[in-house]
């Protein structure tokens, strides 16, 4: 089967999810969507399953941390089709306080140590999730490392005063 273009997947999935997704771009042609938490594990059910498309490869789940935006957790999916040999990236983005999305361990079984580590990084909460709970950074960490929460320097080091330098 050749390679669909981003214009007939997006006019396929539109088919489907009319007025359930927007599209964000196509950044270096990757094709960008963005979708509410409520519709996204039928989106990548379909996306799946669909025997036109077939995104069996879920490449990966990760997220971004946006502090000044309405909704400041961005959940970012990854897929591939390797029949059709085209990639797409679905984000769905969740409002400050309210970090729960559904698991797509129902999609993928590969999904587990991905959507682990979001949540160990980000604090994502995975509803649905078979483990949820750290996979990197200590079981008793309080905090979430790759949000952006905290000073970038210390203000309390010494080494970085002006006078230590002649000014």
């Amino acid at each position: 089967m050749g390679k669909i273009t981003n214009e007939e997947l997006l006019k396929n999935i539109n088919t489907k999810f009319e007025g359930q997704l927007t599209l964000v771009g196509e950044p270096f042609g990757l094709l960008t969507l963005e979708t509410g938490r409520e519709q996204i594990i039928d989106i990548l059910t379909y996306l799946k399953t669909d025997l036109s498309l077939q995104f069996i490869y879920l490449t990966d789940i990760t997220a971004i941390h946006y502090p000044e935006q309405e909704k400041p957790i961005g959940v970012i999916y990854h897929l591939h089709s390797l029949i059709n040999n085209v990639r797409i990236r679905i984000k769905v983005f969740l409002p400050d306080g309210d970090f729960h999305i559904p698991t797509a361990t129902t999609v993928w079984d590969g999904a587990n140590w991905m959507e682990r580590e979001t949540y160990d990084y980000f604090g994502v909460i995975f509803d649905g999730h078979p483990d949820l709970r750290r996979i990197l950074n200590v079981d008793d960490m309080t905090a979430f490392p790759m949000r952006k929460e905290f000073p970038l320097e210390d203000p309390n080091r010494v080494d970085k005063k002006d006078y230590f330098f002649g000014r």
